[in-house]
């Protein structure tokens, strides 16, 4: 199914399209930094997915999995690739270093007979031997031209070439054939730690060599591939893309018949499973709930069924419909026999479905993926480092994850790092560099920050917003929020004299009419061009379905905490991560008394999906609401439409707080990079942020990122990427949750197929242990 919030798109230099999917010199380090010590971690949760060796599995049938929708491209380097194109060319293409289920790149022996790094000076050279019975369906070779092509496609240095990521192929200097066409000889300009990720998946050279078959030719088809299936048909009307067996596939010949990806919106999930159409399926919670109940069903057998149409007939209900079908009154024993006529109708159709769903299992495990909580910090209270260093330290991490994974049935630890998830190699927990839940150092580092109760209904002269934030600003300047009530707002006005009074009205949802009408003459004498600003950007808000906010947008609001502070440029520490010893932490305020300074109260948008499959973000986005509350932050939540949530909102920057995720990976020197890299000025006056939509970053992550991808001892670069993490921790920007839960329905006689976690799927061993007629839908439905 799909998961809102995912980021997908574009980077300059990005390996691979986030899921969402669905995706940042010497420094001192911090604190917890250092490797020492460290062991191994295990997998939190191993995947499902009904393991059975081969000799088990029946030969022939057809399997027919769950996809949003038929991807707009095979093309798997573009920038309108989605997760339906990787599940689908996972099947047909070639990938050299697949995952395993621990999260570590594994040599491919299907194509690869070796694969290793024999040069480090004057430059790293990379030799690939192939597998000898590598072959396209066409029956040529895979080898070095293939190599060369997908090179000079993805290096970036041809325009004509759309596509969305180069990462690591612009570091390659050549590529030589060996001995033969079999063996590559891959030379670097600059050393590359994750030379593993490059050419997975391999295009053949008829796709990659030019510019215009690139770009159209594999779209919506695929003529040469080398996997143990083929493309046989892509039908968008009916929404389908049917894979068979390749007859030149060298490897373990597929159990399977053919594979048919099926578009089903998320919303038709749960009625695709009842009727039987699809086999496989991911699923939420709610819809993993209706399978679980349907094994409870128990219809027939004289008893009354445990839920659905019937379970509520006693005996002795049953027994006066009977009198009534039955008596002498002709007309109440004809409305009688209808209505048992029609519930006996509604029984037998639920029943079906109820045995429908039946037939399914429930495989879960965790994604390998990370729910987090995005702080936007571009501009506004936001932008100071100590308040997003509050708002993490108020947050119950482990509340947030029991809240989404114990009814579930799986584990709720929590994730410690950025960059990789438990199980992992490079996986440690940095979270040390930011601190525990402690709401009383919460409230101490705002109080340290300026926010103090009692903060916007007055004015100081000489509060600053944050690190330095208010240097350089003029004193006289002014603001008269919207949100003072009332006479104090008329009073204010006449003293402020020939001071500026902005125009800037905040609707908290909390304000009546009558109080916002007061509002509304007391600030009459604020300028006009800010008024005619408000209410275009309240309209705006309204033309796209959100919640009527009267705050501006990120970049529209001014920026009360300054640039984005770079704290981790301090040795020994992240300066701030804790409020200055001595200060005291306030008392907790009341709801009527937020957090404020100079006038202005702390509040904060929170964005959040509207959508059917989006409700666990929702419950958890109501939680942290109310332990920001707890310590005197007001906070919004305006929901969106799901289609919107990432592209108008994460993306475009039009947030303060967000929940989405990212996926994890066997190369995070290059694929986080983009997520964490300090935004750079562009000449329009905008951010070049990459892949961080949170606008928190710094020169030495960004710089720890660099170092790590060009050591090729493998420790190292893991050392630097903890350090990178621990920073990453320190500056506030993203606060990981949970790891997310997988759940997929799956045909109880489907082996070796459900929740992967982080290993590949194996697509020829997957199938059925039982006879056909048993597993596949149409029979299902016959």
């Amino acid at each position: 199914m799909a998961h809102v919030g995912v980021p997908r798109g574009t980077a300059r230099k990005r390996r691979s399209v986030a899921l969402l999917a669905t995706g940042v010199l010497t420094i001192p380090v911090l604190a917890g930094c250092s490797s020492d010590g460290e062991g191994p971690t295990s997998v939190a949760v191993p995947q499902d997915i009904a393991p059975a060796s081969r000799d088990r599995i029946t030969e022939g049938s057809s399997v027919t999995w769950a996809i949003d929708g038929v991807p707009a491209t095979l093309n798997a380097y573009q920038a309108d690739a989605d997760s339906a194109t990787t599940r689908i060319t996972g099947a047909l293409l070639p990938s050299l270093f697949p995952m395993d289920a621990k999260g570590e790149p594994r040599l491919n022996p299907d194509y690869l007979e070796s694969a290793k790094v024999i040069e480090r000076e004057p430059r790293q050279v990379v030799l690939y031997k192939l597998s000898q019975q590598a072959v396209w369906s066409d029956g040529r070779e895979i080898g070095a031209p293939d190599f060369v092509a997908q090179w000079r496609a993805l290096r970036g240095k041809d325009s004509a070439f759309w596509t969305a990521r180069n990462a690591g192929y612009e570091r390659i200097e050549k590529i030589e054939r060996g001995k033969d066409d079999l063996q590559v000889r891959v030379t670097f300009s600059k050393p590359y730690a994750d030379w593993r990720s490059l050419f997975s998946p391999l295009y053949p050279k008829e796709v990659t060599g030019s510019p215009g078959t690139f770009n159209d030719g594999a779209r919506a088809t695929l003529k040469n591939t080398a996997g143990p299936f083929r493309l046989r048909s892509v039908n968008k009307p009916e929404g389908t893309v049917v894979l068979d067996r390749n007859p030149r596939w060298w490897g373990d010949r597929a159990k399977l018949e053919s594979l048919v990806f099926r578009a089903v919106e998320p919303g038709d999930l749960a009625e695709a499973l009842t009727e039987g159409t699809v086999d496989v399926a991911d699923i939420d919670p709610a819809t993993a709930d209706g399978i679980a109940r349907a094994a409870r069903y128990r219809g027939g057998n004289g008893g009354p069924p445990a839920h659905g149409p019937g379970s509520d007939v006693t005996p002795a209900s049953a027994l006066r419909s009977w009198a009534l079908a039955h008596g002498s009154d002709e007309e109440a024993a004809e409305t009688e026999q209808a209505a048992r006529a029609e519930n006996q109708e509604a029984v037998a159709v639920y029943a079906a479905e109820q045995k429908t769903l039946s037939g399914f299992a429930v495989r879960k495990s965790l994604e390998p993926a990370y729910t987090q909580l995005a702080l936007n910090g571009e501009s506004g209270p936001l932008s100071d480092d100590r308040v997003r260093r509050a708002i993490a330290r108020s947050l119950d991490r482990q509340e947030l994850a029991d809240t989404v994974l114990k009814p579930l049935g799986l584990p709720a630890e929590l994730p410690g790092s950025h960059l990789a998830l438990a199980g992992q190699p490079g996986y440690k927990d940095g979270s040390g560099a930011l601190g525990e839940h402690d709401t009383k150092e919460a409230q101490a580092l705002l109080a340290d920050a300026g926010w103090t109760p009692g903060g916007a209904t007055r004015r100081t002269e000489d509060t600053k917003a944050g690190s330095e934030a208010e240097e350089g600003k003029a004193e006289g300047k002014k603001t008269a929020e919207g949100k003072e009530t009332g006479e104090k707002a008329e009073k204010d006005g006449k003293a402020e004299g020939k001071k500026t009074a902005e125009g800037k009205k905040t609707a908290e949802g909390k304000e009546t009419g009558e109080k916002a009408e007061k509002d509304g003459k007391a600030e009459k004498d604020g300028k006009a061009e800010k008024d005619e600003k408000a209410e275009k950007d309240g309209k705006a808000s309204r033309d796209e379905g959100t919640y009527v906010v009267g705050d501006d947008k990120p970049g529209d609001r001014p920026a009360d905490g300054g640039e984005v502070t770079a704290q981790d440029k301090q040795a020994g520490g992240a300066q701030g991560a804790y409020a200055p010893k001595g200060t005291a932490a306030p008392a907790p305020v009341s709801a009527k008394e937020r957090l404020g300074k100079a006038g202005k109260p702390l509040s904060l948008r929170f964005v959040l999906p509207s959508g059917p499959g989006s409700q666990s973000l929702r419950t958890v986005g109501e939680k942290i609401v109310e332990m920001l509350d707890s310590v005197g932050i007001g906070t919004q939540i305006i929901k969106v439409e799901d289609d919107s949530y990432f592209k108008d909102h994460i993306a475009s920057g039009d947030y303060d707080l967000a929940l989405y995720s990212w996926p994890a990976t066997a190369y995070p020197a290059t694929d986080g990079r983009p997520i964490f890299a300090k935004p750079e000025p562009a000449t329009d006056g905008s951010l070049l942020v990459e892949q961080n939509y949170t606008r928190v970053g710094s020169d030495h992550i960004d710089q720890l990122f660099d170092r790590a991808v060009s050591e090729l001892d493998a420790n190292a670069s893991r050392d630097l990427l903890k350090q990178a993490d621990a920073r990453i921790w320190a500056a506030a920007g993203s606060i990981p949750l949970y790891q997310r839960p997988q759940l997929v329905a799956v045909d109880k006689k489907l082996a070796n197929i459900g929740a992967f976690g982080f290993a590949a799927p194996r697509y020829e061993d997957i199938g059925f242990t039982g006879r056909q007629a048993a597993g596949s839908p149409a029979n299902r439905k016959k």
